[in-house]
């Protein structure tokens, strides 16, 4: 995979835990530890965005739309 050079900026506070967990030996050095807790942010994001859409429908209609499926018309031919 290939890679691209980016700038960003970072609170100090944030930049010291990053350099914590390099000097600790956790990541090799700065570029992975934050490519890594970028990629961690994404996966959650992806677990949870199936959630949040499901949070925005209606249960009310929902439910109506299924029951009138079950008591209304039979299922259409496919």
């Amino acid at each position: 995979m290939s890679t691209a050079k980016v700038a960003i900026t970072l609170d100090e506070q944030l930049l010291r835990t990053v350099d914590r967990w390099v000097k600790q030996g956790r990541y090799p050095n700065r570029s992975q530890a934050i490519q890594a807790a970028l990629k961690e942010k994404l996966a959650r994001w992806e677990r949870t965005r199936l959630a949040e859409e499901l949070n925005k429908l209606d249960l009310e209609e929902e439910r109506a739309l299924a029951e009138e499926r079950l008591f209304g018309e039979a299922w259409p031919e496919f």
